[in-house]
């Protein structure tokens, strides 16, 4: 059974993700809305989150350092640790990750991984201290791998807070169950601006409702949105 998953988001009228790209605020605020985002987040009691690749390359900061001699590895999955108060999910089909730690922000690292990935790098990872799962399909089986950190790790409630391809891909297979979304008076109005989610050509018209369950005004004129989401028609 995989964990109720929450997409949870920060962004601008207009959808953009990068605080530092909005429009200034009139009381000089900007700052706090990040703050605001983060206190939600601790609110809604994960036991995991999850990120995109390119999120968690920004948080990892680390390069390739596979061990000299690569032993006898274990598949499908490694589990460093399994007591973590809490996880750092981060899908990586490729194998471009790496740590230096096995932990972002105290939470223990976990590494979802495609089939095809070398054992060096799985022994790399492990030396790091770093969980990981190996999907079965050559693309990352994102149904099967979140039964696995169910059933594996205990967790039972996910924050999903990708960019907006991880956030598509989650939507577009059914999998998540509520959207929690801080809307900040501001605008992006870049050209090149894409939202919150996105999900190539197809889109997701069929395949999602949502349905509003709270609307809350907070301070610096914030407003917190939370829909159920359901599967399309």
């Amino acid at each position: 059974m995989k964990p109720h998953i929450i997409c949870h988001m920060l962004a601008s009228l207009d959808g953009s993700l990068h605080p530092s790209r909005y429009t200034e605020s009139p009381d000089g605020s900007r700052a706090e809305w990040s703050g605001l985002y983060e206190q939600i987040h601790d609110d809604l009691e994960g036991d995991a989150w999850i990120v995109g690749r390119v999120t968690m390359a920004e948080m990892s900061k680390a390069g390739a350092h596979p061990p000299a001699h690569v032993g006898k590895v274990e598949r499908p999955h490694h589990f460093a640790q399994r007591d973590a108060g809490s996880y750092a999910v981060a899908p990586d089909a490729s194998a471009k990750l790496h740590f230096s730690k096995p932990e972002i922000g105290g939470d223990h690292v976990v590494v979802l991984l495609g089939q095809d990935v070398e054992d060096s790098h799985l022994a790399e990872l492990a030396a790091d201290g770093v969980s990981y799962i190996v999907s079965q399909t050559s693309d990352i089986d994102l149904a099967a791998m979140l039964d696995v950190l169910a059933r594996e790790l205990g967790i039972r409630r996910l924050l999903l807070e990708g960019g907006a391809g991880i956030n598509g891909s989650f939507l577009a297979a059914g999998l998540v169950d509520e959207l929690s979304l801080l809307i900040a008076p501001a605008l992006d109005a870049r050209a090149a601006n894409q939202g919150f989610v996105e999900f190539g050509e197809a889109g997701l018209a069929g395949k999602v409702r949502l349905s509003l369950t709270d609307c809350k005004t907070l301070a610096h004129g914030v407003i917190h949105l939370r829909y159920a989401v359901s599967p399309g028609a």
